[in-house]
């Protein structure tokens, strides 16, 4: 049996790219349900309700701010268990995944919002809409999932136990003194 030439073929983890991505789609519609302007469930002010209202704009973006970090925060949970064969394939298609899933999010909250809420004229200011005046809100949850796998990556590294040839020269440094 001869060996082939070419190097073995790495897959990369497509449900690492999939799954943050449809999760986007619930993260849409709780955007839309918590967030005022949408379907206002968290302060259930009235006066929140209509996107008329200046006030309303700046918490229906951190409403959405907030589920993408959450969002990133969970996913680097997952990146970084250490059992991966190619870390970084994995990294960089759930940083991907995260990006698509922050798209699909702000996707699904307007349409939710078009469907299921009331009929709106927006023809005085665009954001009387339910809608995200803020862009890089989108760019959170990758970012998210950047800096936790980051941060879960060096708490990991710094409680390991120094291994091999490094240990025995830490012992016998140690010894020394």
């Amino acid at each position: 049996m001869t060996n082939s030439a070419h190097p073995a073929r790495r897959l990369l983890p497509w449900s690492l790219l999939l799954v943050p991505a449809a999760a986007g789609i619930p993260a849409g519609i709780l955007w839309w349900l918590l967030a005022p302007g949408g379907l206002n469930l968290i302060t259930r002010d009235p006066a929140l309700a209509s996107g008329t209202v200046p006030l309303v704009w700046l918490p229906r973006d951190l409403t959405l701010a907030g589920i993408l970090v959450l969002a990133g925060c969970l996913l680097a949970v997952f990146l970084s268990d250490g059992r991966r064969q190619d870390p970084q394939a994995a990294l960089l298609t759930g940083l991907a995944g995260a990006l698509a899933g922050s798209v699909l999010a702000w996707g699904t909250g307007i349409l939710a919002a078009r469907l299921f809420g009331p009929v709106v004229e927006a023809s005085a200011n665009a954001s009387i809409a339910f809608s995200l005046r803020a862009w890089p809100v989108l760019l959170l949850w990758p970012a998210a999932t950047a800096v936790s796998v980051f941060v879960l990556e060096l708490v990991g590294v710094a409680g390991r136990k120094p291994q091999g040839e490094a240990a025995e020269r830490a012992r016998g440094f140690s010894a020394v003194k």
